[in-house]
């Protein structure tokens, strides 16, 4: 039986973004081991109402309007995580909402057989790398056809009371914090908007087991809860950065460093070597760059 995860997040999330190689890493380390489930958090339901977000009551405690701090949040999250980002969709094509978003994710788990995942990234690099305002029916649906899903369902399920329903499903468990976080400090906003920091783990093994990840967490303690919970690691040797790009997708160079377990300037140099032979394709981000396989 494969080790349960449930991954509490929002699309429009930068750390969950700057978490993206941990993901990754786990998911060619111990495949089919994992079985993923996503709940998504409802960051933000209104951006431009006062205390619509946490983003906007922390920004409002500081007398900043909402969209300049979360540019500047956005640079800092990408200095530590190391993921490439366009902090310009705050000034460009700033989000109204993050639910539409959210809404679609559970859309696409209804047909997609890796539980939306697919989607859940197309999703998350055009809002942090590609400055796409996806925040309406019609932007959602278009990105349903990168991930390879059918849009004329997609379109009907994004309409239809049973997702609107699985996200508020969603939101309660979001809201619902464990004792476990509350020991930990890992609890964001207050009262009845008392949440689960995101990124959040949980993993969920035979007997019981139970596995938590509050919030951005290094690899090697993402990877000790999973073995804790009973997930095994797959044999073999780490894939080789042009192995990754072609069963992955497209990958930032963190990620790539992170899957083929190389050096951060290794996992670079040998991408730019790719490059130079036309073998990956670059594609330019404001702050870094994503790679896919030519």
């Amino acid at each position: 039986m494969p080790v349960r995860v449930r991954y509490l997040t929002d699309p429009a999330c930068s750390w969950s973004w700057a978490f993206e190689p941990v993901v990754r890493r786990l998911q060619v380390e111990f495949g089919d081991e994992l079985e993923w489930t996503l709940v998504m958090g409802g960051l933000a339901r209104d951006y431009t109402a006062s205390g619509g977000s946490d983003a906007a009551e922390e920004a409002s405690s500081d007398g900043w309007a909402p969209y300049p701090w979360l540019m500047a949040h956005w640079l800092e999250v990408a200095a530590e995580g190391g993921m490439p980002c366009d902090p310009l969709l705050w000034r460009d094509a700033p989000l109204r909402s993050t639910y539409p978003a959210c809404l679609a994710v559970r859309a696409a788990a209804e047909q997609a057989g890796d539980g939306g995942m697919a989607y859940l990234r197309a999703v998350r690099e055009g809002l942090m790398c590609f400055r796409r305002r996806l925040d309406t029916t019609e932007a959602l649906v278009e990105e349903a056809r990168g991930a390879g899903l059918d849009r004329k369902r997609f379109r009907i399920d994004l309409g239809s009371h049973a997702i609107v329903e699985a996200f508020g499903s969603d939101l309660e468990e979001v809201r619902d914090v464990p004792d476990e976080a509350r020991e930990l400090g890992k609890v964001k906003g207050s009262g009845a908007r008392e949440r689960v920091p995101f990124p959040t783990l949980v993993f969920a093994g035979d007997g019981g087991t139970r596995r938590a990840i509050y919030g951005y967490r290094p690899y090697d303690e993402v990877r000790a809860a999973a073995s804790a919970a009973g997930a095994r690691p797959c044999d073999g040797a780490a894939p080789e950065p042009l192995v990754a790009l072609r069963r992955l997708g497209r990958m930032a160079t963190a990620e790539v460093a992170g899957v083929c377990e190389l050096p951060g300037p290794r996992a670079a140099a040998e991408l730019w070597r790719l490059a130079s032979e036309w073998r990956v394709t670059r594609v330019p981000v404001l702050c870094g760059e994503l790679w896919e396989a030519a």
